[in-house]
């Protein structure tokens, strides 16, 4: 990577929502990295226009890296197939938001580009498309091949990993095996030592059920699962504590000795995380050969135009796919 000018790929989303606004937003001030938005120009200009923020848009060319000034952004035109009304999606356009994904993943894994960050897109308007489609998270790592990525988001020094991510909560005591654990925890290890540059990282390890199953009499998973996973990792020099109980985890002094957390499902860890950063944390995808980062954030439809989306989050995607992008 280029570490002096990294360039980045920048989806934009649900082209409905507010991924257009806080790109616009974004590119207002002028970035040390040369900034490529993939996507549709006349819904940029347009949205520009209705935001009342200046934007000049330049021609993408792979021969030349520049650096992103305010008010410019170099653009890769995909052109969108339905024309598109701010807070109003439509299915029609599912299809080509996935292609202006594949086309930023194809360049990562091509090494035109040095890492990619994306704007929200909206789950059920894509599967209301009849395309199956869980979360960027589980699309990006199929592209690239990658198996059983892991989520983590990041708001200050809070850091908090999913076992699990987009399922029906019903479906997670299923979904939790020995082996999905496992490979969760050695992803998150390494990924804190290589990314973040932490030797030795102290992972806290969520239970399950409430009060981390209470010796088996509200639960077995963590006498079963949980518990003989730590225990191996921990023999091969890993250092974890858990399972501990989910409601006792985030005390200040608890998370003062820990460099993550690992939550087993979707809304066990990140309430807490969002509520102690939103609008200004990083999701990450760790297991990839690429570097990734997008918001914390859905599409707030009813923001999309109106001036009042925050690109804060989206501000530190693209500071820290930089910094990660430096040290893959």
């Amino acid at each position: 990577m280029n570490v002096t000018l990294p360039r980045i790929a920048l989806t934009l989303g649900e082209l409905a929502g507010i991924g257009p606004d806080i790109c616009i937003e974004l590119a207002q001030t002028a970035h040390a990295a040369d900034l490529v938005v993939i996507g549709d120009a006349d819904v940029l200009m347009q949205r520009a226009q209705q935001l009342r923020l200046p934007l000049q848009l330049l021609p993408y060319r792979r021969a030349e890296r520049m650096a992103q000034k305010a008010g410019h952004l170099r653009i890769s035109p995909m052109k969108a197939p339905v024309p598109v009304t701010a807070g109003s999606p439509d299915p029609g356009n599912s299809r080509y938001l996935l292609d202006t994904l594949d086309r930023a993943i194809d360049g990562c894994l091509q090494h035109e580009f040095d890492a990619m960050v994306t704007a929200p897109v909206h789950k059920g308007i894509i599967n209301d498309a009849g395309i199956k489609f869980t979360g960027h998270t589980e699309y990006i790592a199929a592209r690239c091949k990658s198996e059983a990525p892991v989520m983590l988001l990041a708001a200050g020094n809070l850091r908090v990993a999913l076992a699990t991510t987009h399922m029906p909560l019903s479906l997670v005591p299923h979904a939790l095996t020995r082996e999905l654990l496992s490979h969760t925890l050695q992803v998150l290890h390494a990924s804190l030592q290589k990314l973040f540059g932490i030797p030795e990282p102290h992972i806290l390890v969520l239970g399950l059920n409430p009060h981390a199953g209470e010796g088996g009499h509200m639960g077995r998973e963590e006498i079963d699962i949980i518990a003989p996973v730590v225990a191996s990792l921990r023999a091969k020099k890993m250092h974890l504590t858990g399972p501990v109980a989910a409601d006792t985890a985030f005390i200040p002094e608890r998370l003062a000795a820990v460099d993550a957390v690992l939550a087993i499902y979707h809304d066990q860890g990140l309430p807490v995380l969002k509520s102690a950063g939103f609008g200004e944390a990083v999701n990450i995808t760790l297991g990839l050969p690429i570097i990734r980062t997008s918001v914390d954030h859905g599409t707030a439809l009813e923001l999309a135009g109106t001036g009042h989306a925050k690109h804060a989050s989206l501000e530190a995607a693209l500071r820290t796919a930089v910094k990660l992008g430096a040290r893959q």
